[in-house]
């Protein structure tokens, strides 16, 4: 969620409203308002000299979308949630007018109370039809999504687009009130091609979902407020079925703060542009590569860490990436070890390359409110998450153990090697939109990155140096100390 404003900005804003009786005759009076809030956000300007890479392999130059703030308020036409199980819900649209075909998707709800706008860019939702359990959605609006930060990455979203298929909500906000904001939901959604529905009871799709498990299901439109709403159709597309972090996934490598003091290696399922900025701010070097890339083959790179990022579907499809990752543990036996690092579906790839198993949870943990304890220490945190897969840690797998575990359904939420600098968490240590409680985590890892970085360089620097001893590993931050595995 983006930040407040002072009361003098907000007055200001209010002040550029206009009425919808005034905008409807007052067309270039609608576009002076759009520009002039633009104007109040303020936009860092991208150099090329800091960030070379982003915009040409990261935020394309050309987009398909309209611009920010330049479509109508859509119009509203009768629609329907259509499940699989044969319930249909019935409301009306507020987002993209898709009258030719039906939207669909896997039908999963979110607790979250704020950041809908952070939801729905999080390559986690891809595939997904979003049903939003917080009733009033839309009373912030939207923010530029052209605005950059010094890195080049988006100022306020996860990603470059809307990425869940449609939402669903009890009630839209169509007049919204931010003084970033520069365009309701309804015009945002649009814009990216998304349906969206509101007026529908989301508690009852809520507590199907939460009583018979996730469910497929459409979204259909009627072509006119006269006409019928089309019924559900005979047989629903199922996205798991596809390799959705192959679809999510960048295409080519990129580089994030090019003068970083350490170089992450970040393999990209559909990462969050959150995680890359809680790398960067911590002063690390990012190069983003794509799901399947081989880090073991890249002979003229020396990363310090590998991060494992978050990603859509079925963590089974992910096999190329578990294979790697297991070639990346192969390659450091009789080695320092370089820190591995894993959030979500980063979580799920580890533990796969472990040794431990995957399987789909009922109805997943989606929300910013998930409760979860450190096992290494009893502490428990607030975590924000967005899951329908989980790990089945109940088989002891040799040199691993549970890090972390859900306090409300006893899943697991994290593995860690006993010794080597390898760990993850299931759920999302960045949460933009908050909570924050386990964002040390970052700075965690960054530090092992930092003390691998000192260890290879004082190996490679020593005039005989020591020859490596299977089974002998150091530990990052206690200099001098090697311990058997």
């Amino acid at each position: 969620m983006f930040l407040s404003a002072s009361v003098a900005r907000r007055c200001t804003v209010r002040a550029l409203r206009l009425p919808a009786a005034a905008a409807a005759v007052a067309p270039s009076l609608t576009l002076s308002r759009a520009t002039a809030r633009r104007s109040l956000a303020t936009h860092v300007p991208v150099s090329s000299t800091i960030l070379p890479h982003v915009a040409a392999a990261n935020a394309p130059s050309t987009s398909p979308y309209p611009p920010p703030a330049s479509l109508p308020e859509p119009p509203t036409l009768p629609a329907a949630l259509h499940l699989a199980t044969g319930y249909s819900f019935k409301g009306v649209s507020f987002g993209a007018p898709i009258t030719d075909r039906k939207i669909s998707g896997e039908v999963v709800f979110t607790t979250s109370l704020v950041g809908y706008t952070e939801s729905m860019t999080d390559p986690s939702y891809c595939g997904q039809i979003l049903v939003f359990a917080q009733p009033l959605i839309g009373n912030y609006g939207v923010p530029d999504d052209l605005a950059r930060d010094p890195y080049g990455l988006s100022r306020f979203f996860e990603s470059y687009k809307i990425q869940a298929r449609g939402i669903v909500v009890n009630d839209y906000a169509a007049k919204y009130s931010h003084w970033r904001a520069i365009e309701s939901l309804g015009q945002w959604c649009a814009r990216y091609g998304v349906p969206a529905i509101s007026g529908v009871d989301t508690r009852a799709i809520v507590s199907l979902l939460r009583t018979r498990g996730s469910t497929l299901g459409e979204i259909a439109l009627a072509p006119s407020a006269e006409a019928d709403i089309p019924g559900p159709s005979k047989a629903f597309e199922n996205p798991n079925e596809k390799n959705l972090c192959a679809i999510a996934s960048t295409k080519q490598p990129y580089v994030v703060n090019p003068s970083g003091d350490i170089n992450i290696v970040l393999i990209d399922c559909g990462v969050k542009q959150n995680i890359i900025k809680c790398l960067v701010t911590r002063g690390a070097r990012v190069t983003v590569v794509p799901w399947d890339f081989d880090i073991t083959k890249d002979t003229q790179e020396k990363f310090d860490g590998v991060l494992l990022s978050n990603g859509p579907g079925d963590p089974r499809h992910m096999v190329k990436t578990v294979e790697n990752v297991k070639a990346i543990i192969a390659h450091d036996v009789g080695k320092t070890p370089t820190p591995i690092f894993g959030i979500c579906m980063g979580n799920q790839v580890l533990a796969m390359a472990a040794g431990f198993k995957a399987y789909k949870m009922p109805f997943g943990n989606r929300g910013h409110n998930q409760p979860c304890i450190d096992l290494t220490s009893g502490r428990c945190v607030i975590t924000s998450q967005n899951h329908g897969y989980a790990i089945d840690d109940s088989a002891e797998v040799p040199g691993w153990i549970p890090y972390f575990r859900n306090a409300n359904d006893g899943s697991n939420e994290g593995v860690k090697h006993v010794v080597l600098p390898y760990y993850s968490v299931q759920f999302h240590p960045e949460a933009c939109g908050g909570p924050l409680d386990t964002d040390y985590l970052f700075s965690n890892f960054v530090n092992d990155a930092r003390a691998y970085k000192r260890e290879r360089k004082r190996v490679e620097q020593s005039v005989v140096p020591e020859s490596p001893k299977m089974g002998t590993y150091y530990i990052p931050g206690v200099p001098g100390v090697r311990t058997s595995a």
